[in-house]
């Protein structure tokens, strides 16, 4: 991996999205979405339709390559990032997991005092084996010039899910968690450190030339308890991964971070940081070093209702962004009504926008 990573930083300007997380100013500035591949595609309801169910989908490399390239194809983008879930981990610790239609994700919860050690850790990565065949499928598809993104759920995320039971929650349990019992968290945390690592790392050795961690619950907590539940495991993370010889970059997306954005990036190691909707360029560019890159944050309901404020927005985030390392993309995950027409409308800005 080593080597490899060594050539890619030689030569970064082929892969410009890669170029970017490595420190670098690139234009045009290079451009994924979250949840690129999905239901906003005509091709991907084709395909999910094939799958028995969610999971069968994720765990087969045919259809996952598939979803994968899919938006590379349609709007040929920097990114293309690695169809997968968060849950997947939670699934090979053997924790039931199934996603129910209109529902979501249902998961087996972990009571108090209980540990998500059930199936060991070399055991949960073998059983992920089909995700790091789908990324060598797409590695070897990939066009040169475009990164490949792996990803996995942050700690905190990964057991909210775990503890709630499902999505959709207030998450008062899994908060009531870190308020009252602080130490079973922290091993239950520690737990998914572990896992989570071992996993992202065969993600890289199959072929991924980035990955990025989903701590899709940040938002709303007091900030000794963020220190505590976010930072802290992700930095626990971060530190494991380079101890298992991962040298690719790595994107840390605290959603919902707000002003405690600053010690996330400072603190974990990560290489860059994803904003979220509601994060402020001004502050974002005051509080964060200028070498440090970014992506995000045009609001996904605004690129479904498109028009002319979804065009003044994107040139607003290019500009405010104009004297760092950038990558444009959304504050959240592209939403299943969005019309194609808009999504093509904003790579053709972000294109045709320069910093001259």
């Amino acid at each position: 991996m080593l080597d490899e990573e060594e050539d890619q930083m030689a030569n970064g300007s082929l892969k410009p999205l890669l170029n970017v997380l490595h420190g670098n100013r690139q234009d045009p500035v290079p451009i994924w979405m979250m949840r690129q591949a999905g239901r906003h595609l005509p091709e991907y309801m084709e395909l999910r339709g094939r799958a028995n169910g969610f999971l069968d989908f994720c765990y087969t490399p045919s259809l996952a390559t598939e979803a994968t390239l899919q938006p590379i194809e349609r709007y040929d983008m920097d990114g293309a990032i690695l169809f997968a879930d968060i849950l997947l981990v939670l699934d090979a610790l053997g924790q039931c997991v199934r996603f129910e239609k209109g529902v979501g994700p249902i998961v087996e919860k972990v009571e108090k005092g209980g540990r998500l050690n059930k199936v060991p850790v070399q055991q949960a990565v073998e059983r992920l084996s089909p995700v790091y065949e789908t990324v060598s499928r797409v590695s070897s598809r990939l066009a040169d010039n475009k990164t490949l993104i792996g990803f996995a759920g942050a700690p905190w995320t990964v057991a909210l899910y775990a503890i709630e039971g499902r999505g959709g929650t207030d998450k008062s349990q899994a908060r009531i968690w870190a308020h009252q019992h602080p130490a079973e968290l922290a091993l239950l945390l520690d737990d998914l450190v572990e896992v989570t690592a071992h996993y992202m790392a065969a993600q890289a050795e199959a072929g991924v030339n980035a990955l990025m961690m989903f701590d899709s619950w940040a938002e709303g907590l007091p900030n000794d308890i963020f220190e505590q539940i976010i930072i802290e495991p992700n930095k626990k993370l971060v530190k494991r991964l380079r101890e298992l010889k991962v040298t690719v970059p790595v994107i840390g997306f605290p959603r919902g971070a707000g002003v405690m954005l600053p010690d996330f990036a400072d603190q974990t190691g990560v290489n860059a940081v994803g904003l979220d909707t509601a994060a402020l360029p001004s502050f974002i560019n005051r509080e964060l070093p200028v070498s440090m890159p970014v992506q995000g944050h045009l609001d996904p309901l605004l690129l479904m209702a498109g028009g002319d404020v979804m065009e003044r927005r994107v040139i607003e985030l290019l500009d405010a962004y104009r004297d760092r390392p950038h990558i444009f993309n959304l504050g959240h995950g592209v939403l299943p009504t969005t019309p194609i027409p808009h999504v093509e409308k904003v790579v053709e800005l972000v294109r045709a926008w320069s910093a001259d």
